[in-house]
């Protein structure tokens, strides 16, 4: 599966990057718009990197506390620091920035980054695991909501998936919404 999987990735990352030097098109309003309904949530999502698609200005419209993961060590699922724009970076744990202090927060919506989906709700991501732990143990403690933030480009027909990996209830991309069952 590790051979299979990292196959994915590579060419989950030329699709990506393909589809960011488009443009993000709508992506970021389409996000705000689906998220409007989970004012007064904690909302988790994410600094973009490289070619990731960009949830910031998603993020600064919401209506509640917003969060930022923070890689914790190897193995561990992702905490969330409270984020603001304008407020005083650092750069983390795999050159991901991060608020440099702020309190804890326990998100109860995910904005997730990704390589690649499909129409199952399943997520390719970079492999260590970080969202999929965070996930399960938040699931474990109640409801979370967890939206895939993407380009559409990043569709495939299929994931391949490891029992341990947790489906998204949507993805959003410039293209519109997607809900999974």
């Amino acid at each position: 599966m590790n051979e299979i999987k990292a196959q994915a990735r590579a060419e989950a990352f030329q699709r990506r990057a393909e589809a960011f030097a488009a443009g993000q098109g709508q992506a970021a309003e389409i996000l705000a718009d689906y998220l409007a309904g989970q004012a007064g949530t904690v909302l988790s999502g994410y600094m973009p990197m490289r070619t990731e698609i960009d949830p910031l200005p998603a993020m600064a419209a919401h209506q509640g506390p917003v969060g930022v993961p923070v890689i914790i060590g190897k193995g561990q699922p992702l905490r969330f620091r409270e984020w603001s724009p304008g407020c005083r970076m650092i750069e983390g744990t795999f050159k991901a920035w991060i608020p440099e202090e702020g309190a804890w927060v326990e998100p109860e919506v995910l904005i997730v980054p990704m390589l690649a989906w499909d129409r199952r709700g399943y997520r390719l991501g970079y492999g260590g695991g970080f969202y999929d732990r965070t996930l399960q143990g938040l699931r474990s403690q109640g409801s979370v909501m967890a939206v895939g933030f993407a380009f559409a480009a990043q569709e495939v027909d299929e994931v391949p998936i490891d029992p341990f990996d947790q489906r998204l209830d949507a993805v959003v991309t410039e293209r519109g919404v997607t809900i999974f069952a």
